[in-house]
């Protein structure tokens, strides 16, 4: 994208001092494996969208392709046609950055000609052409790590060092994008939980945080809603947020730089009252 100035500055991805970035889901998927079909109409996404962005949302993450354990590939003009006039209405109505959460590069240049600023790409722009249209594209990218593909990526996930592996696979790519002429404030890193994890894999991952801040990329965790809430309490609470809540505090405190997440007022709420706890701001 030649005009600079559809990309935001950097420091809009970090509202207020002291605290990481909230990113707001937006699902607009039949499927997703929390909250599939709730804003798969048009003006239902738009009205989250806006709706997340008052609850304190610092950007939003538009998806049109579940990439849920055992998903199947979403065609990719049913992608376009679920985000691409969703993106459209949230540019008109909300003043937040706009991410799109793709791995298909048609997706990605329309997205981003739609308003999108960030490219959110579970696969690591590692699809053909993906790595071009980001290039082409001037936004940021977000690079995570996924053992497998959403089909298969949960039948017995297995590493010799998760952190290490993770790691390894991070600073990869984000070589890959450097050498294709992104520049490295523009990259984002995310170990991907729940994504070719286990129990165990995610929360070595989690402990080990700092690690994957490669060559000091800002790192992105999602652990909103996600299963390993009831492996990690033992049954399946009433609604997953509290506990979505406790890890997006610990991943900010193990250095998080943006938490994705469903839920965004329990979240911002939770992040200042971290804040206030840590002495780093004033009670009001």
């Amino acid at each position: 994208m030649s005009d600079k100035s559809r990309v935001p500055d950097w420091g809009r991805f970090r509202h207020e001092a002291g605290r990481p970035a909230v990113m707001g889901i937006i699902n607009v998927t039949p499927d997703s494996f929390s909250d599939g079909g709730l804003f798969l109409d048009r003006d239902a996404a738009v009205e989250h969208g806006e709706r997340l962005a008052g609850e304190g949302a610092d950007i939003l993450d538009v998806g049109g392709e579940s990439t849920r354990p055992g998903a199947a590939p979403a065609d990719v003009e049913v992608e376009l046609d679920r985000v691409i006039p969703v993106i459209e209405g949230l540019r008109r109505r909300v003043d937040v950055p706009i991410s799109i959460d793709t791995s298909n590069p048609e997706v990605m240049r329309a997205a981003v000609d739609a308003g999108a600023c960030l490219i959110n790409d579970v696969r690591a722009l590692q699809r053909p052409g993906a790595l071009e249209a980001a290039v082409a594209s001037g936004v940021s990218v977000c690079l995570m790590h996924m053992q497998g593909d959403p089909g298969t990526m949960q039948k017995q996930p297995h590493y010799e060092d998760v952190v290490a592996e993770v790691a390894a696979f991070l600073s990869d790519r984000m070589t890959a994008a450097l050498d294709a002429g992104i520049p490295q404030d523009r990259i984002i890193v995310d170990p991907g939980f729940g994504f070719g994890k286990n129990l165990d894999h995610n929360l070595e991952l989690l402990r080990n945080l700092p690690a994957m801040a490669v060559r000091n990329a800002p790192v992105l965790a999602g652990l909103s809603r996600k299963s390993m809430i009831p492996r990690m309490l033992g049954y399946d609470p009433v609604d997953r947020v509290a506990p979505s809540v406790a890890l997006a505090l610990f991943a900010a405190e193990r250095g998080a730089a943006i938490l994705r997440v469903h839920d965004v007022r329990e979240t911002v709420d939770g992040l200042r009252a971290w804040i206030v706890a840590k002495g780093e701001a004033n009670v009001h």
